[in-house]
């Protein structure tokens, strides 16, 4: 019973003869620099996840959002020069994007970043969640020379937290992790890594090159994805057009977290495959009438997952983003236990990485961006939702594996990341020290906050009832 899916092209390319070519503008009249200038190459090439987060920003913004706590009372001109050397050092600065031809350079030169400053008035958590939901909201510019970073403090007295709103297509979250590790030492007075990073990263090419056996069994297992999709419940939306990002984030108590993951390990799980069983649980329990008799009757869930280690690449060293996903499809028949779930889920994302299907997503993908040429505005804010259904998306990050520190636990640590057209809320589960930290992004006109809250009750619930 249990199906899984990282493609929704069979079922687009069904519906293909209903689009329309979307109409094509004139382009204007340019000058001989001003080709000359259009034909320049820029260094980087952008891999087919960044392409494709590109092309979702054209519809919503699509940022993320991290800060990290120090338990230090707030200087913010030091904070300022620590942000400034540590992109000039690292070469994070004068970034240019040629967006038609998926391709970025960074310039290098001075950094002048501005930090907001912020105050929290006796309630950091509120004032964290407000903060993180505007800058979620907030586009940044389209193309040419862009500065994708937004740097924010929030003074919560004795400490502070310092964050980082950034274009999601330039890095994956374990590089802006590196990238505020780095400031914090810097703003301590502590050694960071110097020297420029490698900013030009290969694109995820050479995996499927590197693997073309494995590809091409994955290419099997389309119909059966395809069929997945089309038994799973579609997330509903009031307007597609409004991709408003709410936020809220809530924390586990030390030994609650402690126990799921003596849970997962028990159950011979990983903790992002008991987090996903919880979401599928949550989301059978927003729809306890639901008529499972009919074709459309299961529930799907998505998780990030990084693909770094396999291109073999540091963190410390490489800046950038790796990124790709996978699907886990369920009936989630009455009575199923948490445990029974999760090792459920557990099948199927372990053949999902034995047998590299995360290589067929990526390929979707493409045929998907080659597809959006014969399809309008309204068509592309709608297709995940009809032929790649997901309920909710999981994204995992365990500080304490990338935090360099003198010895001490990592910091408290929270993120927030986009929902975007393929799913209409997104948990960022994020491990700091003994704390899990879940930042909860959902679209508002497909939950309200007293359904996400309910969400929120039925995860913390569940894992309280772990012994």
């Amino acid at each position: 019973m249990l199906g899984n899916s990282e493609n929704f092209a069979t079922s687009a390319v069904q519906k293909a003869g209903r689009w329309k070519r979307a109409p094509v503008a004139r382009a204007p009249d340019v000058t001989v620099a001003e080709r000359r200038a259009a034909m320049k190459r820029l260094r980087g090439r952008l891999n087919v996840f960044q392409a494709t987060m590109l092309d979702w920003r054209e519809l919503h913004p699509y940022n993320a959002v991290h800060a990290v706590r120090i338990e230090e009372r707030l200087a913010i001109e030091t904070l300022a020069r620590a942000v400034d050397d540590t992109l000039e050092h690292a070469g994070l600065t004068g970034l240019e994007l040629d967006r038609g031809r998926a391709r970025y350079e960074w310039h290098g030169g001075p950094s002048h970043a501005e930090i907001e400053r912020i105050e929290a008035r006796g309630d950091w958590q509120q004032t964290l969640a407000t903060t993180f939901e505007r800058h979620l909201n907030q586009a940044f510019p389209v193309d040419g020379r862009i500065d994708p970073f937004r740097f924010f403090a929030i003074d919560a007295g004795d400490a502070f937290f310092v964050g980082v709103a950034y274009d999601h297509f330039i890095a994956g979250g374990d590089s802006i992790i590196a990238l505020l590790n780095a400031i914090a030492d810097r703003y301590a007075g502590r050694n960071a890594i110097d020297g420029t990073m490698s900013l030009y990263p290969p694109t995820h090419r050479r995996l499927l090159l590197r693997h073309p056996l494995r590809f091409a069994r994955g290419i099997r297992r389309l119909p059966a994805m395809a069929a997945s999709c089309r038994r799973t419940i579609r997330p509903r939306y009031r307007s597609l057009e409004d991709g408003h990002n709410a936020f809220t984030f809530f924390m586990l108590e030390p030994s609650r977290y402690v126990a799921l993951r003596a849970a997962a390990k028990a159950w011979g799980v990983t903790l992002n495959d008991a987090l996903l069983a919880l979401l599928l649980l949550a989301q059978d329990a927003q729809m306890p009438e639901r008529d499972r008799s009919k074709r459309r009757s299961e529930f799907a869930v998505a998780s990030i997952m990084n693909l770094r280690d396999a291109h073999g690449l540091d963190v410390q060293r490489t800046f950038g983003q790796f990124l790709s996903s996978f699907r886990v499809s369920h009936p989630v028949p009455p009575g199923i236990t948490l445990q029974e779930l999760a090792q459920d889920v557990h099948r199927a994302t372990s053949r999902i990485k034995r047998e590299r299907l995360y290589l067929t997503t990526l390929s979707a993908i493409a045929i998907d961006r080659m597809l959006a040429r014969f399809q309008d505005r309204q068509q592309r804010l709608g297709v995940y939702a009809k032929s790649y259904p997901v309920g909710a998306g999981i994204s995992s990050l365990n500080v304490n594996a990338l935090w360099r520190g003198s010895g001490d636990a990592a910091p408290l640590y929270v993120r927030g990341v986009p929902t975007g057209p393929a799913s209409p809320l997104v948990i960022a589960v994020t491990t700091s020290g003994d704390t899990l930290c879940a930042g909860v992004s959902y679209r508002t006109t497909a939950f309200t906050a007293d359904a996400v809250a309910r969400i929120r009750d039925d995860m913390i619930h569940r894992i309280q009832g772990l012994s």
